[in-house]
């Protein structure tokens, strides 16, 4: 058996990516992204194993990448502010090609969601020390049942329904939080 190359294989994601965003999410299936790669569609199989894994691995890559980006525009100095910005680039990135990605993963939803899960912990992470680095919150407010970790928890999980609310406006959530921890 051939050993896999791993140069193609991020290539092959490459051109389903250009397809995606230059023809729309539709357009991307294995004979098109075999087609651009000028290989045989049999090759692209090698790679992955059907369309849907190829969108699952694009959208677990972009919104890794949105993640690292997101930390540019992170500027506030309390951590409202910060949360409010998140909230902002999180909900223009979905409107973008992240969000259509999601979209298009019906046929393994829950696999996409598996998948998040690591995402998710990852800003759970970045909300823990974000809170840490704001000297403004009661510090006599953290025990083992209301830790900064359960609280990064519960405000992910939080945005997650208000992004997916497509909400506008999150002045009562900042408003909750601000009542919670200053």
């Amino acid at each position: 058996m051939r050993k896999k190359d791993d140069t193609l294989r991020d290539a092959l994601l490459d051109f389903a990516r250009e397809i995606a965003d230059t023809e729309g999410i539709e357009a991307v299936n294995i004979r098109s992204i075999a087609k651009k790669a000028g290989i045989a569609s049999g090759t692209v199989y090698n790679y992955f194993a059907n369309k849907d894994e190829i969108l699952l691995t694009l959208t677990e890559e972009y919104w890794k990448q949105t993640l690292i980006d997101m930390q540019d525009v992170i500027s506030a100095g309390s951590f409202c502010g910060q949360l409010q910005e998140i909230f902002d680039f999180l909900r223009g990135r979905i409107g973008q090609s992240g969000g259509k990605l999601m979209h298009s993963l019906g046929n393994v939803e829950l696999a996409g969601q598996a998948r998040m899960v690591s995402m998710q912990s990852e800003l759970e992470a970045v909300f823990v020390r974000l809170m840490e680095q704001d000297d403004g919150i009661r510090k006599d407010i953290w025990d083992e049942t209301f830790c900064k970790e359960q609280f990064a928890r519960f405000l992910v999980m939080n945005m997650t329904v208000l992004l997916k609310a497509r909400a506008s406006d999150i002045r009562f959530f900042i408003i909750i939080v601000k009542r919670t921890i200053y």
